[in-house]
C-alpha cells in the first residue's frame, strides 16, 4: 500500500488500509479548516470501524448541509438567449442574421443565478458521493436532499482541479470547506460502479499529497505577516533556465526566496532524511543560492526532533524536522505552530 490509505470494495469482498497514525490525526489532515468537534464524531467512528470512505462522506455530507443551510450562493452569469419578449439587451449582430424576423428576439442579459462555478462542484461531489453502496441510510437522505437544493444547478463535467480556478473570498468563503472535501472525494473516490450484479467502490487517500497539503496550509497561516509561503515555486537549477525543479515549500520575504523547503510523507523512526531526498534539497538551495533548507518529515513511535548535515566543499546546511502524528491533534498543532517559528528565526 506504501502511501495510500482507504478501502476497495467488491461485492463482500473488502479491503480496508489503515494509516499508522491516530485515526483522530488523519482526520486532522482531512479536516480543511473546520473546527475539531466537526469531524470529532468521524473521526471516533473510523477507529471503531476502520472502514474511511463511509466516514468521509458522512464528514461530507454534514458539512455541505451546513454549508447550504446558509442558502445558495448566487451569482450574476451572461446570458444569450432567443425569446418572446425583450429581456435584457437585443443582440444585434444575432437578430440581423435572422434576416429581420421579429421573433424570436435575440437577447443578452445577466441572470442572477445559482448555477455557479461552486455550486456545480459541490453538485459533482454530492452526485459521486449518493453512488456509493455503503453510504449510512442518514447520510444518504442528506445527500438526495442536497441534490434537491441544488437542483437548478447545471450537472457540468466537473474535474478535481477545477477548485484551482475558483477564487475563495469573503463572499463565498464559507463553502471553503464544503468545497475542499468535494475536491477530497473528487480526487480519490476513484471508481463507483456496477455491472451486472457486481458492485464496486475504491476510495484511496495519498497521505504524500495529503500531508504536503496540511502542513503547507498551516505553515502559510502561522507565517503569515512574517513570512510569504509559496507551494511548488518554479526555479531552474542550470543556467538559461534549465533543469526544471518544483520545491515544495518556498519562503519570501518582500518577493525575495529567503528560505526553501520539501515536505516527505515517510514514517520514519528517527526522521533520517533518504539520501535521495537530501540530494533533492542541496538542488533547491543551490538553484535559489540559498545557505540552508530544510526536510519536514512525519514520524510516530517517537523519533529525533531535529538533525543538520553540513554540505561538504560547499557550506550548505540541510535540516530535517518532525512532525509526531502519534500525539493528540492539540500536540500536533503546536508542533506546526513551533516549526512555524523556527523556520522564521533561521529566516
Amino acid at each position: 500500500a506504501k502511501n495510500y490509505v482507504g478501502s476497495l470494495v467488491v461485492d463482500d469482498a473488502q479491503l480496508l488500509i489503515t494509516p499508522k497514525i491516530r485515526p483522530e490525526n488523519l482526520f486532522l489532515l482531512l479536516e480543511v479548516g473546520l473546527p475539531e468537534p466537526a469531524w470529532r464524531r468521524e473521526a471516533f467512528e473510523y477507529a471503531t470501524n476502520r472502514d474511511l470512505l463511509p466516514s468521509v462522506v458522512a464528514f461530507f455530507a454534514r458539512t455541505v448541509e451546513t454549508t447550504l443551510a446558509r442558502g445558495l450562493i448566487r451569482s450574476y452569469q451572461e446570458r444569450n438567449e432567443s425569446l418572446v419578449a425583450l429581456r435584457g439587451r437585443i443582440d444585434i449582430g444575432t437578430q440581423i442574421a435572422r434576416g429581420g424576423a421579429p421573433f424570436p428576439i435575440a437577447c443578452r442579459y445577466e441572470d442572477y443565478t445559482p448555477d455557479n462555478g461552486e455550486n456545480q462542484y459541490l453538485k459533482a461531489a454530492v452526485r459521486r458521493a449518493s453512488r456509493v453502496a455503503m453510504v449510512p441510510a442518514e447520510d444518504r437522505r442528506r445527500l438526495m436532499s442536497q441534490l434537491v437544493a441544488l437542483e437548478d444547478v447545471f450537472d457540468a463535467p466537473v474535474q478535481a482541479d477545477d477548485l484551482d480556478r475558483i477564487a475563495i473570498t469573503r463572499l463565498n468563503s464559507h463553502y471553503e470547506p464544503a468545497l475542499r472535501l468535494a475536491r477530497l472525494l473528487l480526487e480519490n473516490l476513484t471508481l463507483v460502479d456496477q455491472r451486472g450484479g457486481t458492485s464496486a467502490s475504491s476510495f484511496m487517500v495519498d497521505m504524500n499529497s495529503l500531508f504536503e497539503r496540511f502542513v503547507t496550509t498551516r505553515l502559510r497561516r502561522a507565517l503569515m505577516g512574517r513570512l510569504e509561503v509559496r507551494e511548488q515555486t518554479r526555479a531552474h537549477l542550470g543556467e538559461g533556465k534549465r533543469v526544471l525543479m518544483r520545491p515544495d515549500l518556498e519562503f519570501r520575504r518582500r518577493g525575495v526566496a529567503e528560505y526553501v523547503g520539501d515536505i516527505k510523507y515517510k514514517l520514519t523512526g528517527d526522521a533520517t532524511a533518504r539520501t535521495s531526498d537530501y540530494y533533492q534539497l542541496l538542488a533547491y538551495t543551490t538553484a535559489l543560492d540559498l545557505p540552508e533548507g530544510v526536510l519536514i518529515y512525519c514520524i510516530t513511535d517517537g523519533g529525533v526532533e531535529h538533525r543538520s548535515v553540513t554540505v561538504r566543499h560547499a557550506g550548505k546546511v540541510l535540516h530535517t524536522k518532525a512532525v509526531d502524528l502519534t500525539g493528540s491533534p492539540a500536540s500536533v498543532e503546536s508542533e506546526i505552530a513551533d516549526l512555524a517559528d523556527w523556520i522564521a528565526d533561521r529566516v
